[in-house]
């Protein structure tokens, strides 16, 4: 009974010292943890911009094995959401993918994309270009403010 049970215990063990991946369910979504670092980005051929359309870059996705890229494409623009491109980011148990997509909420009330929302960045916009964001500036609108 003792040697069936190391047996089995070994088996386990050396299963898990040679698998690289976990998944783990957290919030209906699928979240990738692997132990070793994903390859480059490769360097991908931008194609000419379409109207309505939005260039998403190539990524290298796990596929349970392996790394495998996935290649560029345009993705139709979807109003009020902005595209969020999939990134691998270091954590303490290994190398996890944030799956993109398109996002909704604040991201979204970023024109620009520069991090502020629209309604905080009018105050510090400075439409004259004097030097003086348009929260403090008496003549927003005049560059000669002298």
């Amino acid at each position: 009974m003792k040697r069936i049970l190391l047996t089995a215990a070994a088996v386990l063990i050396g299963t898990a010292a040679f698998t690289p991946v976990q998944a783990l369910a957290q919030n209906r979504t699928e979240v990738i943890v692997v132990h070793k670092a994903p390859p480059a980005l490769r360097t991908e051929r931008i194609p000419a911009a379409r109207r309505g359309f939005e260039w998403v870059p190539g990524y290298w996705n796990w596929n349970g094995r392996r790394y495998t890229w996935v290649a560029g494409h345009h993705e139709r623009v979807r109003p009020g959401y902005v595209y969020a491109r999939p990134e691998w980011r270091r954590d303490r148990n290994g190398w996890v993918l944030e799956r993109g997509g398109w996002r909704s909420g604040q991201l979204a009330r970023d024109r620009d994309g520069d991090g502020i929302p629209n309604r905080v960045e009018r105050a510090y916009r400075d439409r004259d270009r004097d030097g003086i964001p348009n929260g403090a500036d008496q003549r927003p609108n005049n560059p000669n403010r002298y």
